[in-house]
């Protein structure tokens, strides 16, 4: 999507490099990537993001380096196992793929995308299904539309090194990590690189000034239950989609008789996390975070070979064009 390769943008518009825009609009067969699906490619040859998650990615950055090059933007049909051999099986990924080949927005639409995305504001933003393939912003945006969402919130009480580990992982997924603790020693900013926001205060009492939403998570991973049951108390009533505390199995049966007869207590996931068997603290965050992601698309995080539902929930945000006029054919071989 838009918002996952614009942090690429920005940095390469401000190292002075063109940069071109490659978008998945339509689709008449599956596919490992939804419509609105983006690359960026820049004109030093860098480029980020996937419209197809590989198959056809090298086609469309030559059609983009063409348009970098100065051609002009287009639509393109591309076509995967076009060329294949009669004997050799059709991918799994057959289909036409239509994407939209245009340079990044220019102003103003371009900052008034980057300064939505750094205050964290929802903007809609569009461009048209015709030439000259005209941007747009805001409530007017047309054409093929997409709204960037900022990302929900997971609201991490206990500044430690897993919050650290957290933060720089919930970032890469779209997570806005917000770390609170009452520690002195332990809410510093410089110390969480990959969090929203650090502060020190009292968890329980910042969540009620700053209440979760159900796409949000909250995980308490102080070990401290002078921290952790407050915010406990204050979370799991809520509507926070996800609630979840670190600690032992025993460490858990202790927390449930303390906050026993407290509102929400069975939701509550302790000890946090999927069964990987983590050791290191990289690991215990990808468990916890795994959890958190299967919870918020209603999955209960187990092996996708023993699941009948579809590998991908489904996204929301990118709305396709009604017409979208006939694209150049760019047949290519899916095969690797």
């Amino acid at each position: 999507m838009l918002i996952e390769v614009w942090p690429f943008v920005v940095r390469a518009r401000q190292a002075g490099q063109p940069v071109v825009l490659a978008r998945l609009v339509d689709r008449d067969g599956p596919g490992s990537r939804p419509l609105g699906a983006t690359m960026a490619v820049a004109g030093d040859g860098s480029w980020c993001g996937s419209v197809s998650g590989g198959c056809v990615e090298g086609i469309v950055l030559d059609a983009a380096r063409a348009v970098l090059d100065g051609g002009a933007p287009r639509l393109v049909s591309v076509s995967p196992g076009e060329h294949l051999m009669p004997w050799e099986a059709a991918p799994a990924c057959g289909g036409t793929l239509r994407v939209l080949i245009v340079p990044v927005p220019p102003s103003p639409v371009f900052e008034e995308i980057t300064e939505a995305l750094a205050a964290d504001r929802p903007i809609t933003v569009g461009v048209s299904p015709e030439a000259p393939w005209a941007w747009s912003a805001g409530p007017a945006a047309a054409g093929f539309t997409e709204e960037l969402r900022p990302g929900p919130r997971l609201i991490v009480a206990g500044a430690t090194d897993l919050g650290a580990a957290l933060a720089a992982l919930g970032r890469t997924v779209g997570r806005r990590v917000e770390i609170v603790d009452p520690r002195p020693s332990h809410a510093r900013a410089g110390m969480f690189p990959g969090a929203s926001r650090v502060t020190r205060a009292w968890p329980d009492e910042w969540l009620a000034a700053h209440p979760p939403s159900p796409a949000d998570a909250v995980v308490a991973i102080t070990h401290d239950p002078r921290i952790d049951d407050r915010v406990l108390r204050v979370a799991l009533p809520g509507p926070a989609g996800y609630v979840g505390a670190l600690g032992s199995r025993a460490t858990q049966k202790q927390r449930l008789d303390r906050l026993h007869g407290t509102p929400g207590l069975d939701r509550l996931s302790g000890p946090a996390g999927l069964d990987l068997g983590a050791t290191s603290i990289a690991e215990t965050a990808l468990s916890i975070l795994a959890e958190i992601v299967a919870a918020g698309h209603a999955r209960a995080g187990g092996p996708i070979s023993a699941s009948a539902l579809p590998i991908q929930a489904q996204p929301a945000g990118a709305v396709r064009p009604p017409g979208l006029p006939d694209g150049d054919e760019l047949p290519v071989s899916c095969a690797l």
